[in-house]
């Protein structure tokens, strides 16, 4: 709620309501009572699996995989170590799914 004299946030004390700044005070009444939060049901919530489109979308390269020789991975960057030292670079074939890093 906001002060209609001087658009300042009120608090809440003994009942009522008061700016700060002005001073203005009024009860709180039954439209100014905090409104519950609706709690979502499972029928609410919908789970969307894009893993397959996000292959899709990762940046791709040509090496070649350890584990079966194909020549394109999907590869993507993460800070594991102190913000100071070089990222880790991650890979994974677009074949077997194997995945292996390769650090500066």
């Amino acid at each position: 709620m906001f002060c209609p004299e001087c658009k300042t946030m009120l608090i809440s004390s003994a009942g009522q309501l008061k700016c700060r700044k002005c001073g203005y005070i009024r009860k709180i009444g039954a439209d100014d009572r905090m409104q519950s939060k609706k709690h979502r049901t499972e029928n609410e919530i919908m789970i969307v699996d894009d893993e397959d489109e996000k292959i899709k979308t990762m940046p791709t390269i040509q090496i070649k995989c350890p584990k079966c020789g194909n020549n394109l991975a999907i590869w993507w960057l993460r800070q594991l170590r102190a913000a100071d030292e070089s990222e880790v670079r991650f890979f994974r074939c677009t074949e077997c799914d194997h995945t292996w890093r390769q650090y500066d």
